[in-house]
């Protein structure tokens, strides 16, 4: 999903459970706001790796391309969107924010509230496209990777 519907929809989602739950405080709704979408940021760190290049602008360029040509694709339908593997996506992640914020501070309850809000969202379009559903666990991704 490209990062401004991320934004749109992780602020829209932020602010519902503000307005359903407002003991989570600004604090909380920031910090689900900011997590639904900084989930990201393992993108642009495989960018710098693969390109061995910082530009932001570039890193967004080259994945809004990648993105487009794979949709626009037809032999690329059951296939995974994107076989590069995401170090922030995956339930191993989530299960690690879940048990910190349970033993540690709610406020990792907070981060795993948002990334499991952006992984939702790249379930639903990687099943709106038709694709194979990936960004479910990392140790299955880079069993992928290596076969």
């Amino acid at each position: 999903m490209l990062p401004k519907y991320h934004l749109i929809l992780g602020f829209l989602f932020s602010l519902i459970l503000y307005s359903i739950f407002p003991f989570i405080y600004l604090s909380g709704f920031f910090i689900i706001f900011f997590s639904s979408f900084l989930i990201d940021v393992d993108h642009y760190i495989y960018y710098i790796f693969k390109k061995k290049d910082l530009n932001l602008k570039k890193a967004y360029k080259y994945f809004f391309e990648k993105r487009k040509k794979f949709i626009s694709s037809t032999k690329f339908v059951n296939e995974r969107p994107n076989p590069a593997m995401y170090f922030l996506h995956g339930v191993e992640v989530l299960l690690i924010l879940f048990i910190f914020g349970i033993f540690i501070s709610k406020y990792f309850l907070f981060i795993f509230i948002g990334f499991s809000f952006h992984l939702f969202l790249d379930i639903l379009e990687q099943i709106y496209y038709g694709f194979k559903i990936a960004k479910i666990s990392l140790v299955y991704d880079f069993i992928k990777l290596k076969n």
